[in-house]
């Protein structure tokens, strides 16, 4: 029976709030009341508030500027060419869907790939035949998993390159190799348990139509932009926030002249702007009140092989029992400031390990809620036991290829 009371208790825009917003909103409400009740000391709330603040900003910009990018255009076209060089042949297709949405998490974080790419794979199964599922999961997946070898990548690594005092292109070189490692076993599980044959839903797909541009100059504009902040970040020293301040300023420039209408506040993502913080709140608060202690007994100090997979299988179990970022930030408390191949061993946990849970990273609660809007029923008990598969065997892969490299 319908609650007519409802919706004279709340007005619209609060009725309008997703669980998400409720979920960010009452971490930040629980983080403002640790600090104003003396159980997270202003000192280290205030620490943590500067050391997020450029995080902020970067998060920001570059979601404003993947999602003007993707109104463009420019990932439906990426899409349509990686479904053409497919050539009708699903092998080749996946090879290829796999280093396009890799590619997409690399360069343009994973929260990107989980908004913006999701609905374009979905998109694309039904222009192609192929069934929904094994393209969703590959977004999901590598989203995850293909998040470790940029700082642009992931907040997590911004925030371990920010420890390690790494740069962009210092970070791909300790991290190349875990990343390859990652994204071949995350490809092998993929196509094992979604896209082999019976799985995918037929042995042939017809090749689509490239899109016709709404507007090329926007389209070109965009792709211009995200390639010149890409360039920027691997090749110059240059902070992060400030890169993708500037490409997501000519790609507002250019909707201002083109299509101003398009340029609306509902593109900042004040969700996100809202959990981080909250949730930066809330861990130091139970930080400081006994989760130090026993992390520390659980992470260890040894740097050797046994002791960097222990680190990173307690940060992935962590991570999908918590969410990948407070994970990181807990255990990057307790590990020795000099010890780095240990820090990236948990980021490696962090990254590559919540594939458990809904909720283990932002990015699979996002993707979920776009593949609910799209109407592709993800089933929570297969999602577990394959992702539980592809965590242990991409973090373990992962961390020794870590061993070998740093």
């Amino acid at each position: 029976m319908r609650n007519d009371h409802f919706p004279r208790l709340f007005p619209a825009p609060v009725r309008r709030l997703h669980p998400l917003d409720w979920l960010a909103g009452g971490l930040l409400l629980a983080g403002v009341a640790a600090v104003a009740t003396g159980l997270l000391p202003s000192g280290p709330a205030q620490e943590q508030l500067r050391r997020i603040g450029p995080l902020l900003a970067f998060l920001a910009t570059v979601i404003v500027l993947a999602e003007l990018a993707g109104r463009a255009q420019v990932f439906d076209v990426v899409a349509a060419w990686v479904a053409r060089a497919g050539r009708g042949r699903y092998p080749l297709l996946f090879g290829l869907c796999v280093a396009f949405a890799s590619l997409t998490t690399i360069t343009l974080n994973l929260d990107t790939t989980a908004v913006l790419l999701t609905p374009v794979m979905l998109a694309l199964a039904g222009r192609v035949g192929i069934a929904a599922v094994p393209l969703a999961m590959t977004t999901v997946w590598l989203a995850n998993t293909a998040s470790l070898l940029l700082p642009v990548s992931n907040l997590t690594n911004l925030l371990a390159a920010d420890r390690v005092a790494l740069s962009p292109a210092g970070l791909a070189a300790v991290m190349w190799l875990p990343q390859l490692a990652a994204i071949g076993v995350t490809a092998l599980c993929l196509w094992v348990f979604y896209w082999r044959r019976g799985r995918r839903g037929a042995d042939t797909y017809t090749p689509p139509a490239l899109p016709v541009p709404g507007d090329r100059v926007l389209l070109g504009v965009c792709s211009v932009a995200c390639a010149g902040f890409l360039l920027a970040i691997l090749l110059v020293d240059v902070p992060l926030w400030s890169a993708s301040l500037v490409a997501m300023a000519v790609v507002v420039a250019a909707y201002a002249v083109r299509r101003r209408g398009e340029l609306r506040l509902s593109l900042v993502p004040w969700r996100l702007l809202v959990l981080v913080p909250g949730m930066f709140l809330v861990v130091e608060t139970v930080e400081a009140h006994g989760l130090h202690e026993v992390l520390m007994r659980a992470l260890g100090s040894d740097e050797g092989l046994a002791g960097l997979l222990r680190t990173a299988g307690v940060g992935a179990g962590l991570a999908n029992v918590l969410n990948n970022l407070p994970a990181y930030v807990a255990g990057e408390a307790v590990v020795p400031a000099d010890h780095h191949r240990q820090l990236l061993a948990l980021l490696i946990g962090v990254n590559a390990g919540p594939l458990v849970t809904p909720w283990g990273s932002l990015a699979t609660l996002l993707w979920f809620e776009r593949c609910r809007w799209q109407g592709t029923r993800i089933g929570v008990g297969r999602f577990a036991l394959t992702g539980l598969v592809l965590a242990v065997a991409a973090t373990g892969a992962a961390t020794c290829a870590l061993a070998l490299t740093a």
